[in-house]
Parts: C-alpha cells; structure tokens; sequence
C-alpha cells in the first residue's frame, strides 16, 4: 500500500492549513545547559538523567532520558513541576515551547516549571531503532484500510518482516524493557532528581495511558493530572485501536455538514450526499488510483484530517481535485527540526507491543476486519487489520490496572467527536478511575481539547484545576464555541 505517498500529501497540503522503585536519584541531579539541536524554542533548558535500565536490577545498566524545562519566571508564584508529554508516543522535549506557542496561559506558566522529556525509546532517550525503510516506517503503526482477505494477508506478511528486523535490529537489546510503566517509572526519577515531592502532568492522547499509569503507580507523588483526549484503560491495545472506526464515524459528520455547505467543491448539497461520495471516491480509487492515491490512502487521509478543524478545508479541496482529476498541490517545505521517521515507528512499536499482547492468529485478524468493515465501513477495516504486534514476543510484565485506588485528582477532558481516542474509550478510562476523576467534554470534533480547539469552556476548566486546584463537582459538557472549517 503506498501508505509513504499519501502520508507525505496529507502532511504537505495540511501543513499549509494549520499555521509532540528502588533507590532514587540525589535531589539536584540534573544539570541544565543548553538544548540538541531537535530541541528549539522559547528559551528551553536542557538536561539528561541517567535510569535503570530494568527497575528490578536498579543497579544494573543505565540508559540516559533527555529533560528540556521551561522554567517559572514567577518563583514566588511557584507551586511546582508540570510534566509533560504530546501523546504519540513521540518525543516530547519539544512540547514545553510547543504549548507556550500554543498559548500556555501565562498563569500556569508562572506556577510551574514545564517538563519535556523524550521517553526511553526515542530522540534523546536511548533512541531505538527496526532499520525500517521509509515505506515501512510510513506503515508500521497504524494498518491500511483493508479491501478484502489479500490485503490482511499482504499486511500480515509485511507486519511480520517489520517485527522480524526489529528482533535483530543492534538496539532489540533495549526493547523487553520499552513500555508505559518504565517511563512513568522513569518519570518519578525525573521527579526525584528535581527535588520534587510530588509533580502535576499533562498529557494528550496516548500520553493520557502515561498518566493514568503513573497517577496508579504513585499515588502519593502525583499533585493534579490533566488527561487531554483519553485513550482506555488499558493504553494502545487491539480493542483500543478497533475503536477508530467508530471515532471516523463519530467525526465524519462534522466534514460532511462543512462541505456540503460550500458548493465550490461539489461534493454534494447535503452531509449524505458528501458521505455517499466518500464511498464513491474511496471505490472509484479503489480500481484506478490518481496521484498515488488508492483507496485505502484516501481513507486514511481523511481519518488524518479529520484531527482538526483547521483541516476541513484542505480536505475538500484534495477530494475535489481527486474527483475532477485535477492533479493535487504540493505544500510548503516543512521547517524546523524533524523526527527521524525509524526511529519513530521503532519506537511506537517497542511501546506499544511491550505493553500488551496483541492476537497472534492471522485468521482472527480477517475475521475482525470483515466484522468491522460492515460495523464500521468508513475505516473499521484500518483498525482492525494486523501490525507488527501480532508478531511480537510477549509483554516484559503485565499491563498496570486503572482503577480507583488513589486521590481524586484527575481532570479528563475529552471531545464529544474524536476520531482516534472516541469517546467511547474515554468513558471507559472514566469509569476505571471511578472518584479519582471528573471528566468534561466539549461539543466539538477533532483529537486534543485544551489549547486547540477554542473552548474557553474547557480551556478555563483545565486552567483553574493547574492553578487553583479547583476542580468541577461533577462531569459536564462545554457547548461548541467555534465553528469548524
């Protein structure tokens, strides 16, 4: 599938639209100075941490984490530290100055110290690597829609030769120890080594999993926990990723009511009218790709853009050109630093197969892709369809249960129309915490909530719990405050 060509599109025409136990450490270990060259912006400090490797042999061999801070101008506003991380999983040493320019209230930024960090596995953290090619590294995490049997199998196939380079791979030595609890372990060092009694987090996405383990694991370190975009309970998993479907289908009618509302790309006069195109279009690709375009590309970058509002419109115009054979543009050149794509994917992989176990039986694979190509047609046959995990070595150790055992102190906020964490998973995380948490939900699409998508409703919500601790009695709902488009 040349998941490589549309993933390069979705990128180029979207970017020109949007203008990631045992003995501690001495307080005081970490020594700042300036940042690597991926890590820019906003005045950032940079510092590494050395962590075991394995925790159960907190004596035995290290590997360094890469911390950035974007340090409190305000000391005697001061309350503490803010961990933080973009979800992905991804690098995260980057994402202090990504939230200032996304406009961190200056509040918060007086109240804390905002941490990066990159976690094991990636960036500046012992960065692991499968030797993946572009065309792998571009399909290794998240399947191609699958049209039928064959594509489950040629996935399959493909699936087990990523898996199998990354078994030889010269860091698949590090690899049993890549998962969600050694980074929130790790995270606790980091705490530790900041002189720190306990920390506040904000995480998106899959950096919700992240928090959610650690509040679980530390208990008594953990101060207030935001949680933006909620993954279930039990983080990356095959159920979890099943749920894109229904997020597609959840979200897509935001799409269809914007573009049928602007008869320029002639896409229908009516949100069915759009949505009957989408199967037309996806059918039409299907027999006779344009641009390098297939079927299951085009379904895929319509998942993709339908991450954010601001993406609406360029996606018009891409199945408008699709439609019309008018060839499709290329965007600007990206600029600043950028990931290492191996590494990446390597990474997703080490995290998110070492977390779980994922099904083995190739046949269980086409029976789920068929079940949810009719449940969800839109792309319930991409979520169901096989990875790498299928053919990876069993979890290191058991997943971390959610539960709610701890103190109430977790804020979820959540969009009604997700389209990669839905809100189905987020009510499931929801129930697990039980008291410990409250969840708001805004009345909007896309995937993140606090700083992007204009909800002063949930944005002061989430402000107020950083700064005040004040927290809402109950579970609610912010009414949509911007259009989309």
């Amino acid at each position: 599938m040349p998941k490589t060509v549309f993933l390069a599109i979705t990128v180029t025409m979207l970017a020109a639209a949007i203008p990631g136990t045992a003995a501690a450490a001495a307080p005081g270990a970490l020594h700042w100075g300036s940042c690597p060259a991926t890590v820019t912006g906003h005045g950032l400090e940079c510092a590494s941490l050395a962590v075991p490797v394995d925790y159960r042999n907190p004596h035995g061999r290290k590997i360094k984490i890469g911390i950035s801070r974007l340090p409190s101008k305000k000391p005697a506003q001061r309350r503490g530290v803010l961990l933080t991380n973009p979800g992905g999983p991804d690098p995260g040493m980057n994402y202090p100055a990504r939230l200032a320019e996304q406009g961190l209230p200056q509040s918060v930024r007086d109240s804390y110290d905002v941490i990066g960090f990159d976690p094991r596995g990636f960036g500046n953290s012992a960065p692991v690597t499968c030797d993946l090619t572009a065309k792998q590294a571009a399909t290794g995490i998240v399947p191609p829609y699958a049209r039928d049997t064959a594509d489950v199998l040629e996935q399959a196939a493909a699936s087990k030769r990523i898996a199998e380079q990354c078994a030889k791979a010269r860091t698949a030595w590090l690899r049993p120890y890549i998962n969600t609890a050694n980074t929130a372990r790790d995270m606790d060092r980091i705490r530790e080594a900041l002189g720190e009694p306990s920390l506040s987090f904000l995480g998106a996405s899959w950096g919700t999993h992240l928090g959610a383990v650690y509040t679980t694991l530390f208990p008594r370190h953990s101060d207030r926990i935001v949680l933006d975009s909620n993954l279930s309970p039990g983080g990356w998993t095959y159920p979890y990723e099943r749920l894109y479907g229904q997020g597609f289908q959840d979200r897509f009618p935001d799409f269809a009511k914007f573009a049928s509302a602007d008869p320029q790309y002639g896409l229908g006069d009516t949100p069915a009218e759009v949505t009957a195109k989408y199967f037309t279009l996806a059918a039409r690709l299907d027999k006779k790709p344009v641009d390098g375009i297939d079927g299951p590309g085009f379904r895929y970058v319509t998942w993709g853009a339908l991450f954010g509002d601001q993406n609406l419109r360029p996606l018009a115009e891409i199945w408008h050109r699709l439609d019309t054979g008018r060839p499709l543009p290329t965007g600007p050149p990206a600029t600043g630093p950028t990931p290492d794509p191996d590494n990446e994917t390597s990474g997703q992989l080490a995290m998110t197969c070492g977390d779980s176990r994922w099904p083995t039986s190739i046949s269980s694979y086409v029976r789920h892709v068929a079940i949810d190509r009719l449940r969800y047609p839109m792309f319930g046959a991409a979520g169901a369809n096989i990875q790498p995990c299928a053919f990876w070595p069993n979890p290191a150790e058991p997943p971390v249960h959610i539960g709610d055992r701890g103190p109430s102190n977790v804020l979820m906020v959540q969009n009604l129309r997700d389209p990669v964490t839905p809100l189905a998973g987020a009510r499931q995380l929801r129930r697990a915490f039980g008291h410990r948490a409250r969840m708001i939900t805004a009345d909007q699409g896309g995937h993140g909530v606090y700083l992007l998508n204009h909800n002063n409703c949930a944005n002061n919500t989430v402000t107020t719990f950083l700064t005040t601790g004040r927290r809402p009695a109950h579970d609610h709902t912010c009414t949509a405050e911007k259009p989309a488009g």
